[in-house]
């Protein structure tokens, strides 16, 4: 058995819009059995919601319209509000009219963070957790929980799986990483029936070549995006350590420090003094 890689939205679409696979994987993180009718890709509201137009990578909701479920794969741009955004962007789209603000179904987003970016929160530290559960129920001062809404937006980061993660949730998140670092010969639990079927999938010689063609279109496509993702980043950087710089030469500050403490070089540093004084 070689699969392909589920960091690639072509062949973790391929595997998750099973039906057989997308309800077991729902099952077991989430803990509900759910019928769907048609599972969908590339989900989008329309009309879009605000100036808020996104797409869910897949999107299905119960034949009892109870619950909805979406899966968002990310491999890139790890940005939690956006995530956030996404799930609330969700229930909006449930109350679309004023007569009625009660949210009916239960609106719940899985994301799958494949990836292996370190993930800061908010204050800058350091979060290696396998798995994440939000909610938006309100509690009080005891602590105590009221269970009001029910939505819930879930993250579930494979990098991090431990001997503690559940085991129901541990073959996926197994399933996830051996796809991606050891494609030849995967250790994954293929006596669950969905695991084995979501290996079938994306096995290699299962591909068809419009799959094949498609991958390799997603994977350069995601590559360019990291590419100029990064190079803005550096551009920013940059930007603010030359504007910490010419402060610094205002300040009076020698070259030696400002360039320990912005990463200059003494060249870049003699210009913008160069310029300063020019100026003065």
């Amino acid at each position: 058995m070689h699969l392909s890689r589920l960091d690639n939205e072509v062949f973790f679409k391929k595997a998750f819009t099973d039906k057989l696979v997308f309800t077991q994987f729902v099952k077991d993180v989430i803990g509900i059995d759910i019928q769907v009718g048609k599972i969908e890709t590339e989900k989008r509201f329309k009309p879009k919601i605000a100036y808020i137009d996104f797409s869910y990578d897949i999107f299905a909701e119960s034949k009892d319209n109870r619950v909805i479920i979406e899966i968002q794969r990310a491999n890139y741009d790890y940005s939690f509000d956006r995530f956030l955004h996404y799930h609330n962007m969700a229930m909006a789209e449930l109350q679309r009219s004023a007569k009625d603000y009660k949210i009916k179904p239960t609106v719940y987003t899985i994301v799958v963070l494949t990836a292996s970016d370190i993930i800061e929160d908010k204050d800058g530290e350091t979060v290696e957790e396998d798995v994440l559960i939000s909610d938006i129920n309100p509690h009080n001062l005891k602590g105590e929980t009221f269970n009001f809404y029910g939505h819930q937006l879930i993250f579930l980061n494979p990098n991090f799986k431990n001997d503690k993660t559940p085991p129901r949730i541990k073959d996926w998140l197994d399933l996830i990483m051996e796809s991606i670092e050891n494609p030849e010969n995967p250790q994954i639990n293929l006596k669950k029936i969905a695991i084995k079927k979501a290996a079938t999938l994306i096995e290699e010689d299962n591909l068809t070549p419009e799959e094949r063609k498609a991958a390799k279109i997603a994977f350069a496509t995601e590559e360019t995006r990291k590419i100029v993702e990064r190079k803005a980043e550096a551009k920013g950087e940059m930007a603010a350590n030359l504007k910490m710089a010419q402060k610094m030469i205002v300040k009076g500050f020698d070259i030696e420090t400002i360039s320990e403490m912005t990463e200059l070089d003494a060249e870049t540093i003699n210009q913008l003094e160069k310029g300063y004084d020019d100026n003065t």
